[in-house]
């Protein structure tokens, strides 16, 4: 019976047990000593990692697209700059929570209307902002103040802040992922229904409930193109920093687009400071 169970030891294994057995039988002469537990128990660790693999596990902050966690199946709406109010939502986006002429800046009415846009982008015009943008239930500002507990829960918020007031939010860039595809766009409005969740958008809790099955995310007309997804759906989110943004068609448009900016040759710290630091140099 010794034998058959000594056959089925991984032979690796079972030279360092016999080892250790040996190892104990040179310090036997030792069994009666008060060293003799110590040095027991010094062989057994030394004969275990010897059989057992070490693990590293890696200790700071993440970098690179890993940075940030992706937030798994979130309610997504559609929305859109210049829609009008609904029952499920009774605030107008012709202004947003950071842009009172939002409409105008855009360039004007982003129509939702599948026949009336080509290419991501309304057929009427070319819009002078960014058409892959999102909302989120957060604003970091109110009343022309810094909300206090921004300063601790926004992770890129000392390298932003500029001044109380200006929101260091707008314009960051965020991944959302459909049924494997992904598409990129920047925070530019807050909601849907809420501008107070910050424990669910930088942190770990879910969308609180409301009209709209508890939707945590809006996405413009663009966004929803791209992934294919419907009206109302489920999708990954997640935070990225502008070097981590891959060329598409998020790249080509907009006065308030990092990329667009950094093609004409613009100081983004100027320009768009909330993506400065994470933007390629």
């Amino acid at each position: 019976m010794g034998y058959v169970m000594a056959a089925m030891i991984p032979t690796r294994i079972f030279a360092h047990v016999l080892a250790a057995l040996l190892a104990s039988a040179a310090v036997g002469c030792c069994a009666n000593s008060p060293e003799f537990e110590i040095c027991a128990m010094q062989l057994r660790q030394n004969e275990i990692l010897k059989v057992e693999p070490q693990v590293v596990v890696p200790s700071g902050f993440r970098s690179g697209f890993n940075r940030y966690p992706w937030k798994q199946r979130i309610v997504t709406t559609v929305f859109w700059v210049g829609e009008h109010p609904t029952a499920n939502n009774p605030v107008p986006n012709y202004k947003s929570s950071w842009d009172a002429r939002w409409a105008a800046n855009y360039g004007g009415y982003d129509n939702p209307e599948p026949v009336a846009r080509r290419n991501f982008v309304p057929k009427g015009f070319i819009p002078r902002q960014n058409p892959f943008y999102v909302a989120l239930p957060y604003n970091d500002v109110t009343r022309g103040t810094t909300k206090p507990e921004s300063r601790k829960v926004i992770p890129w918020f000392k390298q932003a802040f500029e001044r109380p007031g200006k929101s260091v939010c707008k314009g960051r860039w965020l991944a959302i992922r459909y049924r494997g595809r992904i598409a990129y766009a920047q925070w530019e409005d807050c909601g849907p229904f809420r501008t107070d969740h910050w424990q669910y958008v930088f942190g770990s809790a879910i969308p609180l409930p409301n009209l709209n099955k508890g939707a945590g995310l809006d996405v413009s007309p663009a966004v929803r193109d791209y992934l294919g997804m419907g009206g109302t759906d489920v999708t990954d989110w997640k935070f990225v920093d502008a070097r981590d943004v891959p060329p598409g068609p998020w790249t080509k448009f907009g006065d308030n687009n990092t990329f667009v900016l950094q093609r004409r040759g613009a100081d983004l710290f100027v320009a768009d400071r909330n993506n400065a630091y994470g933007a390629k140099k």
